[in-house]
């Protein structure tokens, strides 16, 4: 059993493909925002009947029940202008912009050289600022931070390197003005060997910011015998230096264990992409798709997750990745 630090809403799933007003095959993945007035928006993945997914928005008084969910695709895939776009998008991740007013939409786009990670921007979530492909396949798990690092803005990805490479890892990048990257650094590298998040991890939900820094839920793809489990584990990023790791989980903190966790198109997996804090600052809702069918949410509160990881935590996690 998970320990008591996430507590799942007991009438989970909160959302299928029966809610939603348009034929689909599944809903899963939502990037998740609280707005303006307090609605909170979930901005989930809708895989239609071909296999292809849209983005679609789900909107909620308090997050969690009476979702009045878009008639139409939000944000669907647009293959003659941007060809990268060409079997859908999935996976959103959303972060408010303060310097900017609006709102970043990272996503990924399924393109013929395989997944990579695209930008739009957006005030109302009617109409969106496209910026098309930011990063080459292969390419996916991506979030942008709130505000600038310095003098520029940063982003967290996870490429894949070729045939033959070690691992896929998660890298943070670096732009003047949203649309031209560099400075490409690998931040949190996978283990290897049995360890739960060895060989491939991603980003899970944006970056948290607490006081005492960047808290990053993130994912690590166990492959057993019986398949892959996706589970999911904790660190900590310097506030002013984000490639600075402070502290990273031995162990995982969630899993799947419930059957709408276990058990679907994909099993066993607990995919978060969506954060939302409360007004008290402190209780941390986090929406995440299960087993690639449906969505879930859980609670937590940011302080005791920042407890666990100091009880569960390393500062020296590099001498540890074997």
């Amino acid at each position: 059993m998970d320990n008591a630090i996430f507590t799942r809403y007991e009438s989970n799933p909160i959302l299928t493909a029966d809610d939603w007003p348009y034929p689909c095959n599944t809903v899963f993945n939502p990037a998740a925002v609280r707005l303006k007035d307090g609605t909170t928006l979930l901005l989930c993945r809708v895989e239609d009947h071909r296999g292809f997914s849209h983005l679609c928005a789900a909107r909620s008084v308090d997050g969690l029940k009476g979702w009045v969910i878009d008639p139409t695709p939000t944000l669907d895939h647009a293959p003659d202008s941007h060809p990268e776009e060409i079997w859908g998008l999935e996976d959103p991740r959303i972060t408010h912009v303060p310097e900017l007013d609006r709102y970043a939409v990272v996503y990924t786009s399924f393109s013929k050289g395989g997944p990579s990670v695209s930008l739009a921007l957006t005030e109302d979530f009617h109409c969106f600022e496209r910026y098309g492909a930011i990063m080459a396949p292969e390419d996916k798990d991506a979030c942008l931070f709130p505000h600038r690092i310095g003098q520029y803005w940063a982003l967290i990805h996870r490429p894949v390197g070729s045939i033959g490479a070690s691992g896929a890892h998660i890298w943070i990048s670096y732009s003047p003005d949203l649309r031209h990257w560099g400075s490409h650094k690998m931040l949190l590298p996978a283990r290897q060997g049995g360890w739960w998040d060895a060989n491939r991890i991603g980003l899970s939900p944006p970056l948290i910011q607490t006081d005492r820094g960047w808290l990053m839920i993130y994912h690590g793809v166990r492959s057993t015998a019986g398949g892959k489990v996706y589970r999911i584990g904790l660190a900590l990023l310097d506030l002013q230096q984000p490639e600075k790791i402070l502290l990273r989980s031995d162990r995982w903190l969630f899993a799947p264990e419930t059957d709408y966790e276990r058990g679907g198109d994909v099993e066993n997996v607990v995919f978060p992409t969506g954060v939302t804090i409360a007004d008290d600052g402190d209780t941390l809702r986090m929406s995440y798709g299960a087993a690639d069918t449906c969505v879930a949410v859980a609670t937590a509160s940011v302080n005791e997750l920042l407890t666990w990881l100091d009880a569960h935590g390393r500062s020296d996690w590099e001498r540890h990745l074997l």
